[in-house]
């Protein structure tokens, strides 16, 4: 592999890691913001926002010559709705009827949400006898399997281990009310994860008609803090939480908005123009592997056993279906090039002379015969 390759190849990879790393500062600052008594929606109209504020110049720099067509603007509409709007506002009412550790593993159900709506949109295909197409749906399988472990296996404390009278206070039965909150935030949380797929699946149709990362960011930025401060004035018309308190507030949403909603946004754009969704998506259970290593070292949370053993099955997963893509596209690359030569040899044969017009147009799809061949290689050799 020369260096070119090694570079286009990877560059992806780097990009999506950084990105999660990214994404998993805005959780924790957020987090911390939020334990203070902050509200949801106004740090999503914020953060939108700014990141709107903020990518405006650049487009306008950068990508101004490229038209914009009414069809992107309303795509980019639904993508910001989609995508951002009520995606961010299901998953925060399940965080409300859950728990943090809870919303943040069906996360890891992104990628096999992404790839199943491809599937059935045309956009991924799967033959069985391939092993590319055998490694992507292991890998789903496998993405669920850690998901699974995850959310249903909590597993001993690793370090800082609690008394156990707190420990015993954990393990306590939830009552009616609580497990009928549990199902619905389940419930809440499975829908956004699907809104969240449909989104990877929606700005790859943008990206194949308006490949501008900076300024369809922009745009889906500032739709997606109308419709936030919209849905947040019917929610709740309390003006005293649009005010920001401290420093800390502040720098979170300024934070949030040019990074998270900003920046990430338009690397994953890149990511998803490059590599198609399902290998962006791809890398989104990192975000949880992230949170967790910030929680210990920032907010000194616990490590459990099952986070552990959960993201180890994750990232395995993860390896294998990107293995599977990374196949996939050699094989592509390889059937390409072997086309584009059919291609130049058939017309290199029809300006050959004396060459029998029937026995090239016999080549069409089936290639020459053994018999052909012997025929072909006398006529040239006369001529």
């Amino acid at each position: 592999m020369t260096l070119l390759n090694f570079h286009e190849v990877w560059k992806p990879v780097f990009v999506m890691i950084v990105v999660n790393l990214a994404l998993a500062f805005v959780n924790i600052f957020l987090k911390k913001v939020l334990n203070e008594g902050m509200d949801y929606l106004t740090i999503i109209t914020y953060r939108q926002a700014a990141s709107a504020i903020f990518l405006a110049p650049i487009a306008c720099f950068y990508e101004r010559e490229r038209k914009l067509e009414g069809r992107i603007i309303c795509l980019l509409f639904l993508s910001a709705l989609v995508g951002v709007t009520l995606t961010q506002y299901l998953f925060l009412i399940g965080l409300e009827y859950t728990s943090a550790t809870f919303s943040c593993a069906f996360l890891n159900m992104v990628p096999v949400f992404t790839f199943i709506m491809a599937l059935a949109l045309g956009m991924e295909k799967v033959n069985m006898r391939s092993k590319s197409s055998k490694a992507k749906v292991l890998g789903t399988c496998v993405c669920i399997g850690g998901a699974l472990l995850l959310i249903l296996y909590k597993g001993m404390p690793l370090i800082n281990q609690q008394p156990q009278h707190i420990a015993d206070k954990d393990t306590t039965k939830p009552s009616a009310s609580n497990l009928k909150k549990w199902i619905i935030g389940s419930v809440l949380l499975i829908a956004g994860c699907i809104l969240w797929s449909s989104w990877f699946l929606i700005q790859a149709r943008i990206s194949k008609k308006y490949p501008c990362q900076y300024s369809s960011t922009a745009i889906l930025s500032f739709f997606a803090a109308i419709q936030s401060a919209i849905l947040t004035l019917v929610i709740d018309r309390n003006n005293a939480k649009w005010i920001l308190k401290g420093k800390l507030e502040i720098l979170s949403v300024i934070y949030a908005g040019l990074v998270g909603s900003g920046l990430c946004y338009v690397a994953m754009s890149w990511c998803v123009k490059q590599k198609g969704p399902v290998f962006t998506s791809a890398f989104t259970p990192l975000v949880q592997m992230f949170v967790a290593v910030l929680d210990f070292s920032i907010l000194h949370e616990e490590i459990y056993l099952g986070s552990v053993a959960g993201s180890v099955v994750i990232i395995s997963g993860t390896y294998i279906l990107l293995w599977g893509k990374s196949k996939e596209g050699e094989q592509y690359a390889v059937k390409d090039t072997q086309e584009n030569q059919d291609e130049a040899c058939m017309n290199n044969l029809g300006s050959t002379p004396n060459v029998p017009s029937k026995l090239i147009r016999s080549n069409g799809e089936q290639g020459f015969s053994e018999t052909q061949v012997k025929q072909l290689a006398i006529t040239v050799t006369k001529s």
